[in-house]
């Protein structure tokens, strides 16, 4: 099914979006959740998937005396995430639909409207590397060369009182990265694969949505760190369940935030 092309206006005080209560993203959750028994196995491979991908990262990064990086790209996981669900907003909208799920795939999520989801991911891409960048930065200021020691990294890093102006640093600057990713990606890549309309448009219906319900996505961004939070910390092996079940609730989300018309 081709994605429904967007016929409405384009300006910023045209764009209308859902006001949502405080509690809706556990509704979002639970259709979420109800999605992913549905979907069965399709998202637990996808899950999988994504685990596999963070342990072959994990090892390069062992392998390259780089672990030191790993703190920082767990954090930007968050960033990327939008586009790493994109396969499981598919296959929400295929349940939604009724359809079967056997020929869905992120690939046939993305021919939708590859020209504008390859820029939203460009752009998901830059703000990861500027988010990596910045930490280089703040390690050159408190270390010769640009990479510390791994023998007492936390030790260095964080309890020192020179770390802990670093972590403090890096923590202010992670918040900045992630609300800017948040702010621009919570309904951009479900809106992509559903309607043909150009990127810009999408971040400002994202944008708008979040503004006009801050206290519902804030408790949004609350929980999707928690949930994808523990599905990290648990050496990974979480993500098999933590991403599908946020992926697919997203796609609920911005059913919720935006309207179908």
């Amino acid at each position: 099914m081709e994605a429904r092309p967007y016929t409405g206006s384009t300006r910023w005080h045209d764009l209308v979006v859902n006001r949502i209560a405080i509690g809706e993203p556990f509704t979002w959750l639970a259709k979420g959740w109800k999605d992913m028994r549905e979907a069965g196995w399709y998202s637990i491979f996808y899950g999988a998937g994504i685990l596999l991908i963070s342990l072959l990262l994990t090892f390069t990064l062992s392998a390259t005396d780089s672990m030191f990086l790993l703190p920082f790209l767990v954090a930007g996981f968050f960033i990327i995430a939008p586009f790493l669900g994109i396969g499981l907003y598919q296959m929400s909208a295929h349940l939604e639909r009724g359809e079967p799920l056997k020929a869905c795939n992120a690939l046939e999520a993305w021919k939708r409207n590859h020209t504008q989801i390859s820029m939203i991911t460009a752009g998901f891409l830059i703000i990861m590397q500027l988010w990596i960048a910045t930490n280089y930065v703040l390690f050159s200021l408190l270390y010769e060369g640009i990479s510390p020691p791994l023998d007492n990294f936390f030790v260095k890093v964080f309890l020192s009182e020179k770390g802990r102006t670093f972590a403090m640093a890096s923590v202010v600057a992670g918040f900045f990265y992630a609300w800017c990713a948040y702010m621009i990606s919570v309904v951009t890549v479900p809106m992509l694969i559903d309607r043909k309309v150009d990127g810009f448009t999408a971040i400002r219906f994202s944008i708008k949505a979040v503004l006009g319900n801050m206290p519902a996505m804030l408790l949004w961004a609350f929980t999707i760190v928690v949930i994808v939070g523990l599905g990290l910390i648990t050496y990974y092996a979480g993500l098999i369940v933590a991403l599908p079940l946020i992926g697919h609730a997203s796609w609920h989300a911005y059913r919720s935030l935006v309207p179908s018309g």
